[in-house]
Formats: C-alpha cells, structure tokens, sequence
C-alpha cells in the first residue's frame, strides 16, 4: 500500500546556516543540524523543508544557485547531509529540499559557458533576444528593488531573461536537454534520501516567456512528467509547489494551514507537559 504520509505531515523549515552552529565558525551546518533532531521532533514536526544550501554566491538568500548538486562548503559535506537525512529516517522524519530551477546564478558554469560562445551547447540553456526586448519593465517581481525582467550581456553581446533578480538567469525549461538535466538534478538528492522537493517559483518555471517557439504542449504537462518521473523512483515522494491562486481558493489553503498550526499547537503544549 502506498504511504500517505504527506497527509498528516507536519513540517518544520529550517534554513540550515540560521540553525545551529557545530563548529563555532557563526554559521549553521549540517552537523548541527543533525544534533538538534531530537528537539524538532519533541516539537510533533515529523518532516523537516530544507531551504536552499546548495553552493551559492549568497546574493539572494542562496536561491542563486550555482552547483545544483552540492553542499554550500559553510553548511558542511555531502556525506554531512546524508548522515543528516539518515539520522532523520532514524526518527521517522522526511526531508524536503528545494527545487530551484526556474534560473540559475549568472556564477553557474552553464551560464558562464553560455555567455561565453554563442555555439556553447549550454546557449540554449537559457532565453536570450538578440533584439532589446519590448516593455523589459513589465511584470517585475520585486518592483522598487528590480528594475527590468531583461539585462544586456555585453560578453554574450545578446540579452538574457530573469524574472527576478539581474544575476539569476532563467533556464530555458522547453528545452528537452534542460529538462533531462532538471530530472537527473531529483534523482540525485532523491537517492541520497530526500522524500520531495518543494518546486520554487512554480508559474514561471512553465511559463516560457520570451522564447521564439513556445511548446505546444500545456504548460502544466511539465508538472505532471516531474510527477511521473517521482512515482517511478521513489513512488510516495511528493512535489510541493510554491504557486499562485485566485483570491476563491485562498480559504482552502487557510483551512489546511490553520488545521496543521493547530495540530504542531498541541504537540508544543504536551512537549510543555501542558
């Protein structure tokens, strides 16, 4: 029988550097992180959501990603985040990650590659106009802090997409060798024990603005290969999307935070011997 665990999961974010220190050095790690489990737990929590802790220039919080199969060295090892999720599994807590991969940091050594060579093969990778695009100001994400959704390359002599910030590209996620590598990117953390991921920016990973030919496809059929490709590797996995909905669904999504606020209430009163 398939587990449902995600149901009744109540989940606990951490952001690993803010947690706890192991080492003295100021920043959180996974080590830390690890030794704090029993209290997490004491708290009712039986998931815990990593925020990002990849390799990052930390220009946005770490959402600028620029190794998506690593550890930020600040946090510790891969074998520092295994031995985390094992000591997890130990208690029966599930791991989230995040998934970010709507762009990349312009760091990354695709972009970098990118930018680089107009016949790089990670060209494609990414959206870039030749042409300065029209209305570049329109449908900013941080109005005040962003100034436009396009920025001329002088390197690649082109201009390139971001939806948010100037130094996160977005990846061209039509492109079919994209996506093999955004699959590989989930089998990775996947065998090393995360049960899901929670998929940032959710509307702009399948909007595919700017691209010359856009996929006949529905957008949301991207959503539901991630979906397939999950059930196939580790069936009771589960996609977490972060996503926009009209002001009428609002309600339902309240209900569901206040019922699992009430239920991590009641087990922080009985930790309490309330």
């Amino acid at each position: 029988m398939l587990d449902l665990w995600y149901k009744n999961a109540v989940i606990y974010c951490v952001d690993v550097d803010a947690f706890m220190d192991s080492n003295g050095d100021g920043v959180g790690d996974f080590r830390g992180l690890a030794d704090r489990l029993d209290y997490i737990e004491s708290l009712g929590a039986n998931c815990i959501w990593l925020l990002p802790f990849y390799p990052s220039p930390n220009r946005d919080n770490g959402y600028d990603i620029s190794d998506f199969y690593g550890v930020d060295p600040r946090l510790g090892s891969l074998g520092d985040f295994v031995a985390f999720t094992r000591a997890a599994h130990d208690r029966g807590m599930r791991v989230l990650v995040d998934l970010v991969v709507n762009h990349t940091s312009i760091d990354h050594p695709w972009f970098q590659s990118a930018r680089g060579d107009p016949n790089s093969p990670y060209r494609d990778w990414y959206v870039w106009s030749d042409e300065k695009p029209e209305n570049i100001h329109e449908g900013v994400v941080f109005p005040g802090v962003q100034k436009a959704i396009w920025t001329y390359d002088r390197k690649a002599k082109s201009w390139y997409l971001h939806r948010f910030y100037r130094h996160q590209a977005d990846l061209n996620t039509a492109n079919p060798e994209v996506r093999e590598e955004i699959d590989k990117i989930m089998g990775f953390w996947l065998q090393l024990g995360v049960s899901g991921f929670r998929i940032d920016a959710v509307p702009f990973l399948i909007e595919y603005k700017g691209l010359k030919e856009r996929p006949k496809e529905d957008p949301a059929d991207y959503l539901s290969d991630l979906r397939r490709l999950l059930s196939w590797r580790r069936a009771e996995s589960v996609l977490l999307a972060e996503a926009n909905v009209t002001m009428k669904e609002v309600t339902d999504y309240l209900e569901l935070f206040e019922y699992n606020v009430n239920l991590l209430a009641d087990a922080l009163r009985q930790a309490a011997g309330r």
